[in-house]
């Protein structure tokens, strides 16, 4: 059975888990509006034979977005257990 989570305990897992979720929302921001807003001069490089702005909308995005689901559900999980808000029993 999990301790009662004291009042500094809690507050530190909800500043902690703030600020993964805003970094983790920053880089989302940046690869969803920032890779297109810019899409004319990023298609200078190449990525794979693509320009890398068409490659980004087409594959790259898509590949950041399941990266930043699995850390975050890692991350998550490993935060739970450290303060004993864990699920699993």
């Amino acid at each position: 059975m999990n301790s009662p989570v004291t009042e500094d305990r809690r507050k530190e897992y909800w500043r902690r888990t703030l600020r993964i979720t805003a970094i983790l929302m920053a880089i989302w921001f940046v690869v969803t509006y920032v890779v297109i807003w810019f899409a004319v001069p990023l298609n200078q490089f190449t990525f794979l034979g693509f320009p890398f702005a068409f490659y980004m909308g087409a594959q790259g995005s898509l590949v950041v977005y399941v990266v930043l689901i699995v850390f975050y559900a890692w991350y998550m999980n490993r935060l739970d257990g450290e303060f004993g808000v864990s699920e699993e029993g």
